[in-house]
């Protein structure tokens, strides 16, 4: 498709609230990638990487920093609530936009239907007389509530639950040092037993480090969400550049540092997929509850991924509809009354169409996740299921496009760059691209880059149509 005239750099004034402090988002960024993808999924990866699992989060996490990178960079120079999606609009053209955008909102309102019907089936197993479809209409409520609310709810009820994710972190890898040198009462010194021995480090070989990447990579999905809400506090360019810049070091610290203690204290054969790593670790140190103690963690892990995840698709579409690629009705902003009042208020300015509808379409994953779980869910699962990898790969499809506009059309040096220009972006799209070939090649993941290029396919075949139309017009 041609190129579309290039919009202007400088972004219009936003309607939205700005009451998200740097905290919130230094806080968003460290937390909004500890889940339960760390807590319980990491243990696929390491049964079929084994201690080699410590290399596959670092591939993993290398992708995911650069690609942060990279939206750090154009976030910092043109704040939006649409993020990404305005940077490929801009980049090249308006069936960029369209496409990533409303890719982005399905992928968010599908997952959420996951993490709520996990957190119900917590919440249902401390109180078994609490139905789980009871424990999921509370749970949306709440958040539903919070949204609608402020913007400064939403930040307020991520801080603490990113605290509380970070915290738990940084506890279990002190633990683990203390474990790993025999400081605790009754261990010993583990040495590196557990790294050489049961078929050494690398017991399935390179194979076995490359299928962990693809066990592990889609869990650092989420950190784009930060870049979404750098548009709503008070300084959104300064703000996104230092949260950006505080969290991707951290959150591999976070990620490998897990890895290595995990596998450091126990042979990895002892980990069951579908099983936390982190409750054999805190059992096998003698941590009194560690089951209850870690679904605790992963509780709250989940509650926070699903208030990030309402709160990023009702900004996703409510940009699309600023743009004109979503109904217009959902531009409302609650303030003084007027559609596109700005509200900067506690109350005000919140897009509270924008986050009706995404719940809404939230609530009907959940309901169909609760019903179908094996046969529609599934299939809506699956389309989603690599569509990161296309939003991934369009960011740095518009680093390429829009850097050289920055440096030409903003003054002064940009306040955060990408590294390596252009040779790391680069090298980024063509580990992409590698990730989606091996996906395509396994067996378990190939019905997930299947159906989710036929759910990528057909948005971007409506984009094309919409933009033919109006060029007819």
């Amino acid at each position: 498709m041609p190129d579309a005239p290039p919009t202007p750099l400088a972004p219009a004034p936003e309607p939205l609230s700005h009451g998200l402090k740097q905290r919130h988002l230094t806080m968003l960024g460290l937390g909004g990638v500890i889940g339960a993808g760390l807590f319980v999924g990491s243990g696929a990866g390491i049964a079929v990487a084994g201690p080699g699992i410590v290399l596959s989060y670092l591939i993993a996490g290398a992708l995911a920093m650069l690609i942060m990178r990279m939206l750090g960079e154009m976030s910092a120079a043109m704040p939006a609530s649409g993020a990404f999606s305005v940077h490929a609009e801009r980049a090249l053209g308006r069936w960029a936009g369209f496409s990533v955008g409303w890719l982005y909102w399905f992928l968010l309102v599908v997952v959420l239907a996951v993490e709520a019907t996990g957190a119900a089936r917590i919440a249902n197993g401390w109180v078994p007389g609490v139905p789980q479809w009871t424990w999921v209409l509370i749970f949306m409520v709440v958040f539903t509530a919070a949204n609608l609310a402020s913007v400064r709810n939403f930040g307020e009820f991520e801080f603490w639950f990113a605290a509380l994710k970070v915290g738990a972190i940084v506890l279990f890898l002190g633990l683990g040092v203390l474990a790993i040198g025999g400081w605790l009462p009754d261990t010993e010194p583990v040495g590196l037993a557990n790294l050489t021995g049961q078929g050494g480090f690398l017991p399935s070989g390179w194979d076995g480090v490359v299928s962990g990447v693809l066990a592990v990579v889609f869990a650092f999905g989420g950190l784009e969400v930060v870049t979404i809400a750098a548009a709503e506090s008070e300084d959104p360019a300064r703000n996104v550049a230092r949260a950006v810049r505080s969290a991707v070091w951290r959150i591999l610290l976070f990620y490998v540092g897990s890895m290595l203690v995990i596998v450091t204290l126990l042979p990895w054969t002892s980990i069951e997929p579908g099983q936390s790593p982190y409750v054999a670790v805190l059992d096998a140190i003698g941590v009194p509850g560690a089951g209850q103690i870690m679904n605790a963690v992963v509780f709250v892990a989940l509650l926070s991924a699903l208030n990030a995840n309402l709160y990023g698709s009702s900004r996703m579409v409510f940009s699309l509809a600023e743009r004109g690629e979503a109904p217009r009705g959902l531009l409302a902003v609650s303030g003084s009354g007027s559609p596109r009042s700005s509200g900067a208020g506690s109350g005000g300015g919140v897009p509270r169409r924008a986050v009706l509808a995404s719940v809404a379409f939230g609530f009907a994953s959940v309901l169909l996740n609760l019903k179908w779980p094996d046969s529609v869910f599934l299939y809506m699962l699956n389309a989603v299921g690599a569509v990161l990898l296309f939003v991934w790969s369009l960011i740095a499809v518009s680093q390429l496009r829009l850097r050289r506009r920055i440096e030409r059309e903003t003054t002064g040096k940009p306040t955060l760059r990408m590294w390596g220009f252009p040779y790391l972006t680069w090298a980024a799209l063509a580990a992409m691209a590698a990730v989606l070939v091996l996906m395509l090649l396994d067996d378990g993941t190939r019905p997930q880059v299947l159906w989710s290029g036929a759910a990528t396919g057909t948005v971007l075949v409506v984009a094309w149509v919409r933009e033919w139309r109006s060029r007819r017009v």
